[in-house]
């Protein structure tokens, strides 16, 4: 990423030398994996009191985490009518008030004082690519009444005056959601869990964990750690210790790109200052450092690199918005998300213990927050809302197969996307042609006089008078006898 965009310090950008666990330790909680999830548990844990060892094989926010656009809003990667049809509505209610909680966790610990420079800025815009104003109102009544969240509704006119394209139709903007810079939060987060008492190791990669018993063992390649805790925060690359626990989530890249500078220019094209992302997941895009837009798009289930995707950002940039020219991509990055069957995190004790933290591909910030609320909150105070994602079982992926449906799933998804929206749009234009035709129409029968004519002012329309009423037929006079006499 840019220079700018990521002008952390040297020490949270990893240049500090790494602190590698070299010596036998004994922790009330340890955690694997130091991305959103681990570092916001033991920032969690260590606030309660408890002592807090994180083990990380590579370095903090290597992956995912450290690679995300910085989006904060409520909800789950699930659509809300499935989550209430999975759960029923009082649960739903409250998973989705924890989503809440989570994003306003993020808020707490993003502020100027704890993370300076970490560039907070309100407002996230859902887009559609349909016109879907029916399944808009009923969804912001839902939202606004039953789940007390502050949603409004943008009419095609108001989106298009915002982002100047004819791709998107109506929106749902959400005041109160935000978003930060990703990288510098993620560092920001070690750094405030530091300072909260718990130790964070990099390159110590885990090798073997025995989770039995009260005491439980983490054997790493130059020492050995016991807890009473374990929390597996390692997404898919938990590796042999935990296979069967990786193998439950379909690993997906997802890669993003960053344009060189764009001028004024932009500010006139895309109108809006937070985050823009579509109702189908396919693109999601915000313009940083002033003049630059990033754009996230491109995905797969096979890891790539990811400047190979420069070209796919450039050509979706300018298919949405082509006013704004052939923009050059200065820099790409991209990450691997663990996404599960069902669409919900992971979260809960699997055994006495021996908790897991997982599954958060396409759930947003605000979700690897509530997971980490909800688990030191399990181990240190006895909370038990985590039970609430009970339902939401560890299911097979489906290894190489399940990839490849993945992937056929997602370009399929992407194809529907792309085919509804241009349905969507001939549509639209074709209503638009129909009611020229009948201007048009309606004109030139006025010019030729032959359209309906309305009576001057003043004067009194002519009524024809009645129709004279047929006269009733006469009875026929009886015949005098005398007559027929004389005659």
């Amino acid at each position: 990423m840019n220079e700018t965009f990521t002008s952390v310090s040297q020490e949270e950008a990893g240049f500090r030398e790494r602190i590698r666990l070299s010596f036998d330790l004994d922790a009330d909680i340890c955690i694997i994996g130091a991305g959103l999830a681990g570092l916001s548990i033991a920032l969690e844990a260590a606030r309660l009191g408890a002592s807090v060892a994180v083990l990380e094989g590579r370095h903090i926010g290597w992956n995912a985490s450290g690679n995300q656009l910085g989006t904060v809003m409520p909800g789950f990667a699930l659509p809300l009518t499935e989550l209430i049809e999975r759960i029923g509505f009082e649960d739903a209610i409250e998973l989705w008030t924890l989503s809440k909680q989570g994003a306003e966790f993020v808020r707490a610990n993003a502020s100027e004082e704890n993370m300076p420079d970490i560039g907070l800025t309100d407002g996230v815009l859902e887009v559609s690519n349909v016109d879907a104003g029916d399944r808009l109102i009923s969804r912001l009544q839902m939202l606004n009444e039953d789940f007390d969240t502050e949603a409004e509704g943008w009419q095609v006119d108001r989106v298009r005056a915002a982002l100047k394209t004819d791709r998107y139709f109506h929106g749902v903007h959400y005041p109160k959601a935000f978003q930060v810079e990703g990288r510098r939060y993620v560092h920001g987060l070690a750094a405030l869990a530091r300072r909260a008492g718990a130790r964070i190791f990099e390159d110590t990669p885990v090798v073997s964990i025995d989770h039995s018993g009260i005491r439980k063992r983490i054997v790493t390649p130059s020492a050995r750690l016991r807890a009473a805790h374990i929390v597996l925060a390692g997404n898919i690359h938990l590796g042999a210790p935990m296979r069967r626990l990786s193998e439950t989530l379909l690993p997906v890249w997802r890669y993003a790109g960053i344009t060189a500078p764009l001028g004024d220019r932009v500010h006139e094209i895309i109108g809006f200052k937070g985050s823009v992302m579509d109702s189908d997941g396919v693109d999601h895009f915000r313009i940083v450092d002033g003049d630059r837009l990033m754009w996230e798009s491109p995905e797969t289930t096979w890891a790539a690199r990811p400047q190979r995707f420069a070209g796919s950002v450039k050509r979706r940039i300018r298919s949405i918005f082509p006013e704004l020219g052939n923009v050059e991509i200065s820099e790409t990055f991209g990450g691997a998300t663990g996404q599960t069957v069902h669409g919900m995190p992971q979260i809960g004790e699997l055994r006495k213990g021996l908790w897991v933290a997982s599954g958060f591909g396409r759930q947003g910030m605000n979700i690897s927050a509530m997971s980490g609320q909800l688990i030191a909150r399990s181990i240190l105070s006895g909370d038990d809302r985590w039970k609430l994602f009970s339902p939401f079982e560890l299911v097979w992926a489906g290894g190489t197969a399940g990839r490849v449906a993945g992937q056929l799933v997602g370009l399929w998804g992407r194809a529907s996307s792309a085919a509804a929206g241009s349905l969507a749009r001939y549509r639209e234009r074709a209503q638009v042609k129909d009611r020229e035709r009948e201007a048009r129409l309606a004109k030139a029968n006025r010019a030729a006089g032959t359209g309906p004519r309305r009576q001057p002012s003043g004067v009194r329309p002519r009524v024809a008078p009645p129709a004279p009423r047929p006269a009733a037929p006469k009875e026929a006079e009886p015949v005098a006898e005398e007559q027929g006499v004389s005659q």
